[in-house]
């Protein structure tokens, strides 16, 4: 489901003034497809699960490169959501954020591409993990904890009357990502559940006010 998801981001970002740049030659969908056989051909069983590359260069011919760089922004995004759907749908763990670069090479022809794909863990190997937002955005967690509410200094900032000035907040708490409601009025929901206080899980989704986002191991 998860590449699917993505050939239709796919045909829908290049609909338009570019669509005619990709009648031929390599098209974009490619990339995700092979993305998601590196990982598979490079899944290891580790300690917490079943690892699988998280960073992930794409080599293309200069003239492949140049006709993706309209929307080369976008299209490593989309890359990057395709691996986390597959690692999400796969079961498969990553040990640190996803990145996804594209590389001119000067040896390939058009039509040609290499992508080679690596396992390289978090800075200090601590847990990763992001909060996705209703628009795309995504918040990192790192050392110092996520926090949600109505208060304009927050990282994630609520204008619903329902939500509480500081509502909850999305810390680490030694190997794991944990979700705290800080005492809010009307309460923080993971997949429909009231909680004070959640270890999150890849895919969960908070609930704070009229707003769901949803947390990504990655």
């Amino acid at each position: 489901m998860g590449l699917q998801q993505f050939e239709r981001r796919l045909e829908r970002l290049v609909e338009g003034v570019f669509a005619k740049a990709f009648r031929g030659g390599l098209q974009p969908v490619e990339l995700g497809r092979r993305l998601t056989r590196e990982m598979d051909a490079q899944r290891t069983v580790g300690i917490r699960g079943t690892i699988v590359p998280n960073a992930f260069v794409f080599a293309l011919a200069p003239a492949d490169l140049e006709r993706f760089s309209s929307f080369s922004d976008a299209l490593v995004r989309e890359l990057a959501d395709a691996a986390r759907d597959h690692a999400r749908n796969e079961r498969y763990s990553f040990v640190g954020p996803v990145d996804v670069r594209l590389e001119a090479d000067e040896s390939l022809t058009p039509g040609m591409f290499l992508v080679s794909g690596s396992v390289q863990e978090a800075e200090g190997g601590q847990s990763v993990g992001s909060l996705r937002l209703s628009d795309g955005t995504r918040v990192r967690v790192t050392d110092r904890p996520v926090t949600i509410g109505r208060m304009a200094e927050l990282d994630v900032v609520l204008t619903d009357e329902s939500v509480s000035r500081r509502h909850a907040e999305v810390r680490r708490v030694g190997s794991d990502i944990v979700l705290v409601d800080l005492g809010s009025t009307n309460g923080t929901k993971v997949n429909g559940t009231g909680i004070r206080e959640r270890r999150l899980s890849d895919g969960d989704e908070i609930t704070v006010g009229s707003t769901t986002m949803r947390f990504e191991a990655s």
